[in-house]
C-alpha cells in the first residue's frame, strides 16, 4: 500500500525543515566539495561552444549555479528549502525557484540540461515516476539529465531526512520507464575500491523520438 497525501506532506515538510534549520552549517560543509568529475560528465554530452539553459534541480545555496553561470550558460535554481532559495539568490543573482520536489511546475521543453546532484534521493519511490516525468517535459529533445544519488537499498528516514537509495539497475529502470536513455553511469569519489564510493552519478538523454 502507497504513502497516503499526509504522509508524503510529512516527510517533504520534515526534510526541508531540516535544511532550512541548517542552511548555514550545509553551505560551509558542501561548498567546498570537488564535483568537477560530476561538472563534466554533465556538460560532456554538449556542444562545447553552446551556451545552455541549465535548471539546478535542488540547488541549495548556489553553488552549482553559480559555476555554470561562470561558464557563460544560463542556469536556473530550484529548490524546496526558503532558506536556501534566499542564500542561492543573494550569491548568484540568478532566478531561483521555491518548489518542492513533489509539486513542480516547469514549463515544457525549456532546459537544455537539468542537473540533479545530490536531490532525487528524498524523493520517495512511489513518487519518483512522475518526479521524472515532469523532468522529462521540462527538457528539450536532446537534453540532458544528470543525477548523482548515495547509492544502497530501501528507504526511509535517516534523522530528519528522507532517503530512497538505489542500485544502478533500479535507478535505470525508473529513467527508462520515465523515457530517458542511459548515456553513462560511475561511482564516487573516483579511485576509491568500490565499498568507499557510496555515491551512483548517472548521465541520461532524452531522445529525439
Amino acid at each position: 500500500m502507497g504513502l497516503k497525501a499526509e504522509k508524503l506532506a510529512e516527510i517533504e515538510t520534515v526534510t526541508l525543515g531540516h535544511y532550512n534549520q541548517n542552511a548555514e552549517a550545509f553551505w560551509y560543509g558542501t561548498k567546498g566539495h570537488d564535483v568537477t568529475q560530476n561538472y563534466a560528465a554533465f556538460l560532456a554530452p554538449f556542444p562545447k561552444d553552446k551556451k545552455l539553459d541549465i535548471l539546478d534541480l535542488g540547488c541549495g545555496p548556489g553553488r552549482d549555479v553559480n559555476y555554470f553561470q561562470s561558464l557563460g550558460h544560463r542556469p536556473v535554481g530550484l529548490d524546496g528549502s526558503e532558506v536556501f532559495c534566499g542564500m542561492a539568490r543573494q550569491y548568484t543573482g540568478c532566478r531561483i525557484l521555491h518548489q518542492t520536489f513533489l509539486n513542480l511546475d516547469l514549463p515544457s521543453l525549456s532546459f537544455d540540461g537539468i542537473f540533479a546532484n545530490a536531490a532525487l534521493f528524498h524523493v520517495p519511490s512511489q513518487e519518483l515516476p512522475r518526479v521524472l516525468d515532469d523532468l522529462h517535459t521540462a527538457l528539450r529533445p536532446s537534453g540532458i539529465l544528470f543525477l548523482s544519488n548515495p547509492r544502497g537499498d530501501g528507504e526511509g528516514w535517516s534523522g530528519q531526512r528522507y532517503g530512497h537509495y538505489m542500485q544502478f539497475e533500479a535507478s535505470k529502470r525508473f529513467l527508462e520507464e520515465a523515457g530517458f536513455e542511459i548515456l553513462d553511469h560511475y561511482y564516487r569519489p573516483l579511485g576509491k575500491p568500490s565499498h568507499e564510493q557510496p555515491w551512483l552519478a548517472i548521465v541520461a538523454i532524452k531522445p529525439l523520438y
